[in-house]
């Protein structure tokens, strides 16, 4: 699914809500409980293989850590299966980073920011993506919206001054943290913006 898309994935005819790759982030500020949702984990452990693994491609773009984890179904909450995402990302060669970072698209803002606050922000990815040559990815999971430009432009200007090396670090933990995010809300256990 390309990462503009505003779809859903269906699992074995049951919708199950999926933010596509490149939506908004989910809002929901740190310490806000999450509600899951049973039926949705319960939807994703017995999906066919093929549509567990394109759900799981929208929460991130390495087909290794989408078959990884589709294969090691079911899991037997929705903790395990975070832990199992965790893991399978911590795994991540840098094959398959740059595969999961070609289907990113650079975090953007609400449409009803300013247009100066757009202007600034396509100069800052301009130059991070000429510098690093992959979208700027970060994890606003837990920032305010009124907070999420302030977030964009300050994590640009400092992972600019990174070596290449630190920033692949840094990268793929915020590829971690964002892919974790989307697959909590693909089962359930938090809400979608």
């Amino acid at each position: 699914m390309p990462p503009s898309s505003q779809g859903r994935h269906s699992l074995d005819h049951a919708a199950i809500p999926v933010q596509s790759r490149g939506d908004s982030p989910d809002t929901r500020t740190a310490g806000e409980e999450s509600v899951g949702r049973p039926d949705a984990l319960v939807r994703f452990n017995t999906a066919s293989g093929g549509a567990a693994e394109a759900a799981l491609l929208a929460c991130c773009g390495s087909h290794r850590w989408a078959l990884r984890l589709a294969a090691h179904r079911p899991y037997p909450d929705v903790a395990a299966l975070l832990a199992a995402a965790d893991e399978a990302s911590y795994d991540l060669s840098a094959a398959d980073l740059a595969e999961a970072l070609s289907g990113e698209a650079s975090a953007d803002l609400h449409h009803s920011a300013p247009q100066a606050a757009h202007t600034a922000l396509r100069a800052a990815h301009a130059a991070y993506e000429s510098r690093f040559g992959h979208a700027f990815v970060i994890c606003l999971d837990a920032v305010r919206p009124t907070e999420q430009l302030d977030q964009l432009l300050a994590g640009i200007r400092s992972r600019l001054a990174n070596e290449r090396d630190e920033e692949r670090a840094v990268t793929a933990d915020e590829l971690r943290r964002l892919a974790r995010g989307r697959l909590a809300r693909l089962v359930g256990d938090r809400p979608e913006s």
